[in-house]
């Protein structure tokens, strides 16, 4: 099982972790960070398999996963 991690203050709310997830796990929300943008989220951590291609898409360094 994985966690994934979001560092939301550095999201832009761009969904490039969206379109990379396999699993179509990933969302960008409507919660707003401090900067005003929308932030990515999972919608289910236990489905997650840790492949990682979320952090790796990510052009500002939000997500990290731990398996």
């Amino acid at each position: 099982m994985a966690e994934i991690m979001f560092i939301e203050e550095r999201c832009k709310g761009c969904g490039l972790c969206v379109t990379a997830c396999p699993k179509d796990l990933l969302s960008v929300s409507s919660k707003i960070n401090r900067a005003g943008y929308p932030v990515a989220q999972i919608e289910d951590m236990d489905s997650c398999n840790g492949c990682a291609l979320c952090a790796e898409m990510c052009p500002d360094v939000v997500i990290m996963v731990f398996k």
